[in-house]
């Protein structure tokens, strides 16, 4: 049996129509859409789904007031120890070697950590943002947290507008790793500033969205943002660009992530822009050198959000877009399903599968 969750807010949609959130879950294959409420907060907003890789039935969310947890599958939910109320959480993290260490971000930017398996959080109060790119009316976020497997007291956080900071002990402090990002967006064709914020052309290179470490590439930090999907090979000192605009036309990077199978392989989530009508999933099998599209037969309508891969099967891959249109494959990518999510469900973020 192949279990989907997915998670939306209840804003408004890029068309600014009101849009139903929530947390929903299905089988692949026949059937429809159930949405989660037992446990989870009135009118729940969930931007972040995370299936434990050791025990598919404990999934937790992050919800607009802290992460909740559900040890069967998702009937049901608890509300966790959190020291701050009505916190919307962006992304939770599980740490690769100690499973029972979990992080959290949240906006505004604020990290949390957890060391008895989301049970109580404290909150970590160096985390801050670099502060490059707030706007009024927008709450910056921390859209990804990523540990290192080859260094287990690394930790980065990718910062939606705000660049990457990085810790090296375990999340006491951190560093603003963004310095050569600001440099790069000097470049003409780094050039980017749509939401009017006063780090001007630099916008785009600060706009992250999410990053991922390989266990087969020690010291490098991958970074999807607006600009497309750039490297580090120093643990976030300096950054290149992988230039994946050879292999595909469109490079807005809203979600890359590793194999939870193949150190070499790696997925990347590509749209034109932040609001669209088109995105393409790729994959990369020697560690972003070289790329291939892998959606085929699957017409997209509206932005790829995020991709998912089954930790107990290298074979299951799901997709979301930003308006709510779940795919996935159970081949490999030999051949896909679309499923829809329940009308008016179109703010749309998160996506996992076990």
């Amino acid at each position: 049996m192949t279990r989907i969750f997915a998670g939306a807010g209840a804003s408004s949609s890029p068309s600014g129509v009101p849009t139903v959130g929530g947390l929903f879950r299905r089988e692949a294959g026949e059937g429809a859409w159930e949405a989660l409420t037992n446990g989870l907060p009135a009118n729940p907003e969930v931007h972040a789904i995370l299936v434990d890789p050791n025990n598919a039935n404990i999934v937790f969310a992050g919800t607009q007031d802290g992460p909740y947890r559900s040890t069967d599958g998702g009937d049901s939910w608890e509300k966790l120890a959190f020291p701050d109320r009505n916190v919307m959480i962006w992304t939770i993290a599980i740490h690769p070697t100690r499973p029972n260490i979990l992080y959290a971000g949240s906006a505004p930017i604020a990290l949390y950590r957890s060391e008895d398996c989301g049970d109580t959080w404290v909150r970590l109060l160096n985390a801050t943002s670099p502060g490059h790119c707030e706007r009024a009316g927008f709450d910056s976020r921390v859209l990804r947290i990523t540990v290192d497997p080859n260094r287990p007291d690394d930790i980065y956080a990718a910062l939606e507008v705000s660049g990457i900071i990085r810790s090296t002990d375990g999340g006491e402090t951190w560093a603003d790793m963004s310095a050569e990002l600001i440099e790069l967006a000097d470049l003409p064709h780094l050039h980017s500033n749509v939401g009017g914020r006063h780090c001007g052309h630099r916008e785009g290179m600060l706009d992250s969205h999410a990053s991922a470490i390989s266990a087969a590439a020690p010291d490098t930090v991958f970074l999807g943002l607006r600009m497309g999907l750039f490297r580090s090979d120093d643990r976030g000192e300096t950054w290149c660009d992988t230039e994946i605009g050879r292999f595909s036309p469109i490079t807005y990077c809203h979600d890359v992530i590793v194999s939870p199978h193949d150190p070499r392989v790696l997925y990347a989530c590509l749209s034109p822009a932040a609001v669209s009508d088109d995105g393409a999933l790729y994959r990369s099998n020697d560690l972003a050198e070289t790329w291939q599209r892998i959606d085929h037969g699957i017409k997209m309508n509206s932005t790829l959000m995020a991709v998912s891969a089954d930790a107990s099967d290298a074979a299951r891959i799901y997709c979301v877009t930003r308006l709510g249109q779940v795919f996935g494959t159970e081949d490999a990518g030999g051949s896909w399903q679309d499923y829809k999510l329940p009308e008016g469900v179109e703010d749309v973020y998160a996506i996992a599968c076990a």
